[in-house]
């Protein structure tokens, strides 16, 4: 099992924020999490990763808990690419990706051709070695997520976080980011991302996971979990969802939409 929550919670002050979250994530599995702005989405991120430990209940990933790790530890279990990166310096993509390679160095130890490997496998696994001597700051903002998620792989660790990862990308970016991201799965990663899009979970996702009001809605299957009454209910606008292409496909549509058109 990847990620074991039990009986999680979390509270700024005396603002509660997570009660009562439970959710088993297993091996080689792909997770959308899907939930309106203030939800919780990013404190459960923050937890799980290791960067909020103020929460009640156990967080543990790949049977270690986090709470136990150190620094350098938690970084060989997970990874993290964020919503967006803005670099200070102009480097190359290569050094990007390099940089997550350190955490089986000592002190003051520089990375040796075993690192220099893992970084250009990890490249070339994502399909962008072509890109491996260009400055970060000058390519896309596809292809710069692109190398975010070789930079997690070459961290070498098993289960990778995702905070709205295509949230900037365009429609193209967003189809193959994603797509890269799925075929990870497939080859026995566990990646948890978060998204506004029900209509990437019904596409990309094994398992959906909704927060709402703090906890967790509903998991499970997208088809079981995106119903019209659940999206209707967190997001406050009346949809229908629709099969196609013999229901290997579904969509989200706002009625609003239909009705005045």
């Amino acid at each position: 099992m990847s990620i074991s929550i039990q009986n999680m919670g979390f509270s700024y002050g005396k603002h509660e924020v997570l009660h009562n979250v439970n959710a088993e994530i297993p091996d080689g599995c792909l997770v959308n999490v899907l939930g309106p702005n203030g939800a919780g989405k990013s404190t459960l991120f923050r937890c799980i990763l290791g960067l909020q430990n103020g929460y009640s209940g156990t967080i543990s990933v790949n049977g270690k808990d986090m709470r136990k790790l150190s620094v350098k530890e938690r970084a060989r279990e997970i990874s993290y690419i964020p919503q967006s990166h803005s670099p200070v310096y102009d480097y190359e993509v290569m050094d990007v990706v390099l940089m997550a390679t350190g955490n089986d160095l000592g002190m003051l130890r520089t990375p040796g051709r075993s690192h220099m490997l893992r970084a250009y496998e990890a490249l070339e696994r994502i399909g962008i070695s072509d890109l491996a001597h260009r400055t970060y700051t000058q390519i896309s903002g596809g292809e710069q997520q692109l190398v975010l998620v070789a930079r997690a792989l070459a961290q070498n660790s098993k289960t990778i976080i995702m905070d709205e990862p295509t949230s900037a990308l365009d429609y193209g970016n967003t189809v193959r980011v994603l797509s890269c991201v799925k075929q990870l799965a497939r080859e026995g990663l566990s990646i948890v991302q978060s998204t506004h899009q029900p209509d990437q979970a019904f596409l990309y996702a094994d398992k959906t996971m909704v927060i709402y009001e703090g906890s967790v809605a509903a998991y499970g299957s997208p088809k079981d979990v995106i119903t019209k009454e659940l999206v209707s209910k967190i997001y406050g606008i009346d949809v229908e969802v629709n099969s196609l292409y013999d229901d290997r496909v579904r969509v989200c549509v706002p009625m609003s939409e239909v009705v005045h058109s």
